[in-house]
């Protein structure tokens, strides 16, 4: 049998399955790492429940992403989670969610780990939003997670340093309103609303355009050229305001 035709044979075990998402589709990448827990608590002994240094290993490999070949137009991080906006008219690899997938988590898993020392892998599926609205609501929700988990985590950690164990302080917030959750942290000194935003919201990451001072080679004269950076967002906006600030998003994409 010819190479070629051993080729067409074998190939379509391989692309028989291929999904793709429709033009006109918005995507989301959402990677989340696997086995964080006991890799940030346990392996390395981070800080609890919050460690700065695990946001900007987040951040970081967020923007690295957002720096690999694909047009994202918004990178959205909380705990060890990732969220990427494609731009509406992204259409590397025909659009094909195998290899968004492997690519994304690829890149996620090797950036992350590099910037750690220690192997750190993460998975990704991809999001198929028909309309502006369900992206913003996709984000929102993701926003409103980051608040409810980080009130979770602050009682859940502050019962732990209390000397209770896993299960006795898991089951003791499943048993609180946010009421009682907030009367909780505020008892042992913790005000929840003072807390750093980017630990009640998450971190968000898009593009910025700014001015760069050059030379003219021509005339030898200073001129500006305009550039394109990622700013970094560690006090987002809740709610509506945040629902508002991802149709920006959207609208200037």
């Amino acid at each position: 049998m010819k190479f070629d035709e051993l080729d067409e044979k074998m190939r379509v075990f391989e692309t028989a399955h291929d999904l793709c998402v429709l033009p006109g589709v918005y995507m989301v990448a959402r990677l989340d790492g696997r086995g964080f827990t006991r890799l940030t608590k346990e392996v390395h002994a981070f800080e609890s429940p919050f460690d700065v240094r695990v946001r900007d290993l987040m951040v970081a490999t967020t923007g690295h992403l957002m720096n690999c070949g694909l047009r994202v137009v918004y990178g959205y991080t909380q705990s060890d989670e990732i969220s990427l906006l494609f731009h509406p008219r992204e259409d590397s690899f025909g659009r094909k969610t195998r290899k968004l997938n492997s690519i994304l988590a690829g890149e996620a898993s090797a950036k992350f780990s590099l910037l750690l020392g220690d192997l750190g892998a993460f998975d990704c599926r991809i999001c198929e939003l028909p309309n502006a609205e369900l992206v913003r609501d996709y984000f929102r929700w993701r926003n409103e997670d980051a608040h409810r988990n980080a009130l979770n985590a602050h009682g859940y950690w502050s019962l732990r340093r209390e000397g209770k164990g896993v299960e006795e302080a898991t089951n003791a917030m499943l048993r609180l309103s946010v009421a009682q959750k907030n009367e909780l942290l505020f008892q042992r000194g913790i005000n929840f609303n003072e807390l750093p935003n980017w630990q009640k919201r998450g971190t968000g990451l898009y593009w910025e355009t700014y001015a760069k001072e050059a030379l003219d080679p021509r005339t030898g004269e200073a001129v500006f050229a305009e550039r394109r950076r990622i700013k970094v967002d560690f006090e987002l906006p809740m709610k509506d305001a945040y629902s508002d600030f991802v149709r920006s998003l959207l609208e200037a994409a």
